[in-house]
Parts: C-alpha cells; sequence; structure tokens
C-alpha cells in the first residue's frame, strides 16, 4: 500500500517524467472512505426466558431421546445460562453471548435466583433458620439465603406428572432467594432441615421472572441499546406458531404470618 503526503501547504503532490504520480496520493478524507469498506453485519445479543416444563433437560440434545430444549425453543446458537435439574420446573435463561452467559450463571456475580418449594410437612421456625444461616450438607455449607414460608402460588400450572403426596402428611410452601448454585442445592438443603421437596420451580433470575409464560413457553427479550427490527416480544409455545396463549398465566402468592 501506497503512502501518502500531508503537506500542510495545500500543494498538490509533483508528477512523475511521464505525467504519473511520484508514489505520492491524496486520499480521500476517512468518512467518505468508509463508504467504500465492506460492512460488518451489527450483531445483535438474543435472550429467551424460557418457562421448562418438569422432564425437559436444560441441553440441546440427549443420545437416549429425552426432552431437550430443542423440542420448544428453536433458536439456533443460543444455549442455557445455568441449569436446571430435569425433574424441576420454571425460568431458564438462554442467549447466544457468552459473556452473558458468564454473568448469568457464574455464582461470583451472586445472582440473585428465586425458588418456590413445595416441601412434605409444615416447615418449623428452626429449619426456616436454618436454610437461612447456612445448611451444613457435608461436601459444602451453603451461602446464607432468604428464606420464608408462602401461600400456594394462585393461578400456578398443574405439573406433569403429578407429584405424590401422602395424605396423611400436609405439605407447605417455600421461598428460597439463593445466589450460589450448586448442583441439587434447594432439594438437598430442604431434606437435610427435614422437609423433602416435592416440587421446584424457578421463579426468577434476577429481575427476569416467569410471568406471562405457560409451562413450554418462551419469550425473547429487547435488548437496550440494540435495534429491535428482528427482535421476537412475544411468548412462544412449543408448537412455534400459534403465539401467545389467549389467557396468561398470573402467578401471585401471599407471605404466610
Amino acid at each position: 500500500m501506497r503512502t501518502c503526503s500531508t503537506p500542510s501547504s495545500g500543494k498538490t503532490p509533483s508528477k512523475g517524467p511521464r505525467g504519473g504520480d511520484a508514489g505520492f496520493l491524496p486520499l480521500p478524507r476517512s468518512h467518505a472512505l468508509l463508504q467504500y469498506l465492506p460492512r460488518r453485519p451489527v450483531r445483535l445479543t438474543r435472550l429467551i426466558l424460557f418457562n421448562k416444563p418438569c422432564g425437559v433437560l436444560t441441553q440441546f440434545s440427549d443420545t437416549a431421546g429425552r426432552p431437550t430444549l430443542a423440542d420448544y425453543v428453536p433458536v439456533p446458537g443460543v444455549y442455557a445460562a445455568g441449569r436446571l435439574d430435569a425433574d424441576s420446573e420454571g425460568l431458564v435463561v438462554l442467549t447466544d453471548d457468552g459473556a452473558m452467559q458468564a454473568r448469568i450463571s457464574d455464582p461470583r456475580h451472586k445472582l440473585a435466583k428465586t425458588y418456590w418449594a413445595q416441601v412434605e410437612g409444615l416447615v418449623t421456625d428452626d429449619a426456616l433458620r436454618a436454610l437461612a444461616t447456612g445448611v451444613d450438607l457435608a461436601d459444602f455449607v451453603t451461602s446464607p439465603c432468604e428464606a420464608c414460608r408462602v401461600a400456594e402460588p394462585e393461578g400456578l400450572w398443574e405439573r406433569n406428572p403429578p407429584i405424590r403426596i401422602r395424605a396423611s402428611i400436609p405439605t407447605s410452601w417455600l421461598q428460597l432467594v439463593l445466589r450460589e448454585g450448586k448442583n441439587r442445592q434447594v432439594r438437598r438443603m430442604t431434606a437435610r432441615v427435614g422437609f423433602p421437596t416435592l416440587r421446584l420451580i424457578r421463579w426468577a433470575v434476577g429481575d427476569w421472572t416467569l410471568e406471562g409464560l405457560a409451562p413450554g413457553q418462551w419469550r425473547e427479550l429487547a435488548i437496550p441499546g440494540q435495534p429491535q427490527g428482528k427482535r421476537r416480544v412475544k411468548a412462544r409455545d412449543a408448537s412455534f406458531n400459534r403465539g401467545v396463549n389467549s389467557t396468561q398465566p398470573k402467578y401471585k402468592f401471599k407471605e404466610n404470618p
């Protein structure tokens, strides 16, 4: 590539003996030059909220033929930011951005994750204190978390398959807010304090919640600062083409005294 001179006098570079240039050509101004450069397409980060049904793996393939994310979210290039057990339900966040995946799933960032747990028995105050302050699970001690009793969420969908409840033993609901995520941690915590988990739902990851999503539905979120021309913002169900259910679920609960 030839170099160019930038004389302050504004004089035109001299020409060679045959009338050609002497190796110095003035380049167009930078903004004019940009029109000749190949344009790179703008890469848009994708962020999807999915209400995972019970029995679905948080991966896109399975050699055993079990249900996976691919059966519900037909979006190429996205991956789950963190795991949710197959027998658990609720919010899974998917993205195609590696840095965002790390911010969501890495416990070092301490992003709060809210769970609703239906447990066997009526939870005692001592059990709540133990859950909140930290539970010794032999291989590690859980970090302090938020733990409280709640009423069964209103409008909650039926689990498929249904949980097994013993007629002689009542059940109760807890809300737990954790900032770490070890394997099957919530189930191990409640079992350790004497109240095995029968049903587990992840309601929220940070400020993102399941509000408006029935099981199997997903919604693509708008990312601040990005063009939104081709971004889905409606919930989709597993058929991929029926759009939002006519009646959106609303989940509410009130804390027990």
